[in-house]
C-alpha cells in the first residue's frame, strides 16, 4: 500500500477479518510460545480526524479485546508494538507524518503484550512493514538511580497496563515500568536513552516542570536551558534518576 501522503486514505474505511499467521510470526518468532492471539479479529484504519492534545505520538489504549489508537503515526505504532525508541527506527518519510485512527478488536480479551504482537502482525499486512536489524553506535543518555537513591512510589495497582498522561505542566504516570518511561522520554529528547536504572517494578509518579522552565516575559536575562538539561533537573529532583551522556551501541530497525 502506498502511503506517500494521508489525502491517499482519506475518506477511505479499512475493515476487513485479518489472519496473519506466518507472517506474525516471522516478525516475532517466539510470539506461539506465549500468545493464544496471532492477529486481530477485525481492524479499522482511517486518516486521523483530530490531535490527540500534548500527545506528539498520539493516544494508546486497551480495554478488553479492543486497541484503540488515536492520531497515531506508523512511527509510533512501531514504537508500541516493539518497545523500540524514535532513534531505534530508520525509515521513510511518511512514516513519520501520516497520522491515523486505528481500532482494532481480538477474538477475546487480551492484554497489552498481546495487542503488541497483533499489531506487529497488523502493520505487516495493512502497510507492507518488512525491516532487518542492525548495530549502530551513537551518542545515548543512560538513566540511573542517583546516590540520593530513587523516589519512587510502587504502582497501586501493578496489574493495571502502564498509563501516562502529559499535561500543559508535565505528566503523570501509573504502573508505569521504568523501561517504558526511557523509551517515551526518548522521543522529545531525539536521543536514545537507556534504561540502566536496574529497577524492575512497576510506579506511580508524577513529573512537574513548573519552576523550571522560565515563565513568559520573566527572568528573560537568564539563559534558558536546554530541553535535556531541564529533563536532567527534573528526574533528579523529583525521581531520584539521574540522565548522563555517552556513546553506546544502539540496535536499528531499518524499515526495508
Amino acid at each position: 500500500m502506498a502511503m506517500g501522503n494521508r489525502s491517499r486514505l482519506r475518506g477511505v474505511s479499512l475493515s476487513m477479518n485479518l489472519r496473519f499467521g506466518a507472517a506474525a510470526l516471522l516478525l516475532c518468532p517466539t510470539a506461539i510460545a506465549w500468545c493464544q492471539h496471532s492477529s486481530f479479529a477485525v481492524a479499522t484504519i482511517r486518516p486521523s480526524a483530530a490531535d490527540v492534545k500534548f500527545e506528539h505520538d498520539g493516544s494508546f489504549e486497551v480495554a478488553g479485546d479492543t486497541l484503540r489508537m488515536k492520531d497515531v503515526m506508523v512511527q509510533s505504532c512501531i514504537k508500541w508494538a516493539y518497545d523500540v525508541q524514535d532513534s531505534q527506527i530508520s525509515g521513510p518519510g511518511w512514516i513519520e507524518s501520516d497520522r491515523f485512527d486505528i481500532t482494532a478488536k481480538a477474538d477475546g480479551p487480551a492484554n497489552a503484550g498481546q495487542m503488541k504482537i497483533m499489531l506487529q502482525g497488523l502493520l505487516a499486512e495493512r502497510f507492507h512493514l518488512a525491516f532487518h536489524r542492525e548495530q549502530r553506535k551513537m551518542k545515548a543518555l543512560v538513566l540511573s538511580v542517583a546516590g540520593t537513591g530513587a523516589k519512587l512510589k510502587p504502582a497501586a495497582a501493578p496489574d493495571a497496563p502502564p498509563y501516562r498522561e502529559n499535561s500543559a505542566n508535565g505528566s503523570i504516570a501509573k504502573s508505569m515500568p521504568i523501561r517504558e518511561w526511557a523509551n517515551f522520554i526518548a522521543g522529545p529528547l531525539q536521543m536514545p536513552v537507556v534504561d540502566e536504572t536496574g529497577l524492575t517494578g512497576k510506579y506511580d509518579f508524577v513529573i512537574d516542570f513548573t519552576g523550571y522552565i522560565p515563565e513568559p516575559g520573566k527572568n528573560m536575562d537568564v539563559a534558558r536551558p536546554d530541553a535535556t538539561g531541564i529533563l536532567k533537573a527534573v528526574l533528579h529532583d523529583q525521581l531520584g534518576l539521574n540522565l548522563d551522556g555517552r556513546r553506546a551501541q544502539v540496535e536499528v530497525m531499518v524499515i526495508d
